[in-house]
């Protein structure tokens, strides 16, 4: 299996080791594979009476060629281990009787990303090695929250790596904050900026882009790499948690192999609900896709006029990992819907006047498999607090937007198939809101919100948060957003 850029007509040469290693393409494209592979329905049977590692090698297997699927079983034994995935890796909690909740964030950092940050840095050790690299990466990372700590998590000791985070000072929750500020391990920085998560991701995206740089960091032993979405080794392992909810959805026999079902997805940067598109080309039987934004519903605009406009205003919520207004993997849509050529006229377009619109015919190829809804702060709360009392499930802000979305999906369309929806964060992630919420009340503070709504729900709190207000503080900058490179090459140097 090779790959190629989604903005290149170019034969695809890259093995799948080197798109792991160099993160972004070198004209500013993403990756993608030159074809999908199939996983056939017999296929999934099998699958169905094994391991989350099992499952997970048995996927990446059939796009990471140049790795053996020993090697794949190896590394996914360790990164889905009892002991960093208490609770079990993806598992599938039901809600009611249509609506099932996968739930991502049993892992280190009680988030999603873990499910792909845990393995992603030992297939990019192995891809150093695969590639005879002998300089050290340099993983930058823009985050809004989760994708930080769970790269630092990931990635922290790790021999041959350097990794540094960037985050908007002003737009994670200070649970998010303190889980990275607080980060263990000797390889690790983190710097905030003054700017949203747009401002942070535009600056790596700048400084990959600069050969001045990439010259100064190679004179020092250095190479950039990414841990964001668009790297292949983050996005891959996210196809699994599908074929592994369908197992789940069969071995608990609320589908019949064959059977379809719908998944939603509360999407920022569009790399979880892309994962899921990609499962359903690869063969599993998803019905359909629907795409739940938060206020920032710029995606939902889109799905619903083909116009992709980011000229709009920007808003922090309760929600924040979704409070995003360029999400970088819709591009692999494109590229899957409209060819290259036109992806990357459409991303010169953003690039220029910050907006593009797809013709018709690939809007309505696009709209064949995904619908797009947002939930407002308002309903967000209330979701949570409904769900809480009519079902007994705490959802998190994030998961709360989609589960309001599936909601108004399954009423516009009387579509009864199973929904799985994506739970990508813990609700002690967002302690203070989902208190509030199920409660009616105010917390002293968001670490104590921890404690109170432990005591409210008669939940417990996930073993990544406990105990977190009582750690070292380690890092404490504040940079604008124009210094971040500069605060790159002082971190190297020191």
């Amino acid at each position: 299996m090779l790959y190629k850029s989604t903005r290149s007509n170019k034969k695809a040469t890259a093995t799948a080791a080197k798109v792991i290693k160099q993160g972004l393409a070198e004209d500013g494209g993403l990756f993608v594979p030159e074809s999908v592979p199939t996983l056939t329905l017999d296929e999934i049977k099998a699958l169905c009476n094994e391991s989350y590692p099992v499952r997970a090698a048995t996927v990446l297997s059939k796009f990471l060629t140049d790795y053996t699927y020993e090697e794949l079983l190896a590394d996914c034994k360790e990164a889905y281990s009892e002991t960093s995935f208490v609770g079990g890796a993806a598992p599938l909690v039901n809600i009611h009787d249509q609506f099932e909740s996968l739930e991502l964030w049993h892992g280190p950092t009680a988030a999603f990303k873990d499910m792909a940050l845990q393995i992603m840095p030992r297939l990019l050790s192995r891809a150093l090695k695969k590639t005879g690299e002998e300089r050290t990466a340099l993983i930058l990372v823009a985050t809004s929250g989760d994708t930080g700590k769970a790269a630092l998590e990931g990635y922290k000791d790790v021999p041959g790596i350097k990794i540094m985070v960037f985050y908007p000072v002003d737009g994670v929750s200070r649970v998010q904050k303190l889980q990275m500020a607080t980060q263990t391990g000797s390889n690790v920085n983190v710097c905030a900026i003054r700017g949203n998560f747009d401002d942070a991701q535009n600056g790596v995206k700048v400084i990959f882009g600069d050969k001045e740089m990439a010259q100064k960091l190679d004179e020092k032993g250095y190479f950039f790499s990414s841990a964001n979405s668009i790297n292949w080794g983050r996005l891959a392992p996210q196809i699994v948690y599908y074929v592994s909810a369908y197992c789940d959805l069969l071995s608990s026999g609320k589908c019949k192999l064959g059977d379809s079902f719908n998944v939603c997805v509360p999407t920022g940067n569009f790399g979880n609900i892309f994962a899921a598109y990609l499962a359903k080309l690869m063969g599993l039987p998803i019905g359909h896709m629907v795409c739940a934004s938060n206020r920032n519903n710029i995606l939902t605009d889109f799905l619903r006029t083909g116009t992709y406009d980011r000229n709009r205003d920007f808003y922090l919520t309760m929600s924040p990992s979704m409070d995003i207004l360029i999400s970088s993997n819709l591009e692999r849509l494109l590229y899957f819907t409209a060819g290259s050529e036109k992806t990357a006229a459409y991303m010169k377009s953003l690039k220029e006047t910050g907006c593009y619109t797809v013709d018709k015919e690939i809007l309505d190829a696009i709209r064949a498999n995904f619908s797009g809804y947002y939930t407002d702060e308002a309903d967000t709360a209330k979701t949570i607090h409904d769900t809480f009392k009519a079902y007994g499930y705490l959802a998190d802000t994030h998961t709360a937007v989609a589960i309001h979305a599936a909601e108004a999906y399954v009423a516009e369309t009387g579509d009864t198939r199973p929904m799985v929806i994506d739970s990508t964060a813990s609700p002690y992630k967002f302690a203070n809101n989902v208190y509030r919420a199920v409660s009616e009340k105010d917390a002293a503070s968001e670490l104590e919100a921890l404690d109170a709504l432990s005591t409210e729900t008669k939940t417990e709190i996930p073993y990544p948060l406990a105990g977190l207000a009582s750690r070292k503080v380690r890092f404490e900058q504040v940079v604008n957003k124009d210094q971040m490179a500069q605060t790159v090459l002082e971190y190297l140097d020191n």
